[in-house]
């Protein structure tokens, strides 16, 4: 009973520190975007409305592939895949890196599981508010839980990559357990 409790306490308090660095409000409309990602080193366009027909999506922005935070990330969000697909959702990465370094990245560092998009003017991090404050040139760390009907239920903004992994995954099943949906 204490460690339920303590775990609650601890959700509870990721989810008022990540609102109180909350990019986009819970609850907006997520922009929408189209931009060129890579997965498993080939090129195709991602759409987030197409995206969203099938499923809530975890969209994450990072700051640059093969830094050292981003490449613990994108290994944390290779090692869940399972558990994202078994709730139904896609993940996408996005960072100002060109198609082609995240070419490289998709296979070595996202182990070919999830995609990763170019966002080289920054004009999808913009949108979402998920501009490095420090570095403007660069995205910063922010993880966005977006469901089907476009709205964002969860965001968490830490450059430490630790929690996006568990925090969207929790973020997820709560959702799924108030909206079963239809397994792909």
């Amino acid at each position: 009973m204490f460690l339920r409790s303590a775990a609650a306490a601890i959700f509870t308090l990721t989810l008022t520190t990540a609102l109180a660095f909350a990019a986009l409000g819970l609850g907006t409309k997520a922009p929408p975007f189209t931009a060129q990602a890579s997965l498993g080193g080939t090129v195709f366009s991602f759409s987030l409305t197409d995206a969203l027909k099938r499923g809530p999506v975890v969209l994450y922005f990072y700051p640059a592939a093969f830094t050292q935070g981003c490449t613990i990330e994108a290994h944390d969000f290779a090692d869940a895949i399972d558990q994202y697909k078994a709730l139904g959702a896609t993940v996408i990465g996005v960072s100002h890196d060109t198609i082609e370094t995240l070419n490289r990245f998709s296979v070595s560092e996202c182990r070919s599981k999830f995609p990763v998009a170019a966002d080289p003017d920054l004009s999808v991090a913009r949108e979402y508010d998920a501009i490095l404050p420090q570095h403007a040139q660069y995205a910063n760390r922010t993880s966005y839980v977006i469901v089907p009907d476009g709205s964002i239920i969860y965001t968490y903004t830490n450059l430490d990559p630790s929690q996006h992994v568990a925090n969207t995954l929790a973020a997820l099943r709560a959702w799924e357990q108030a909206h079963p949906m239809p397994r792909r």
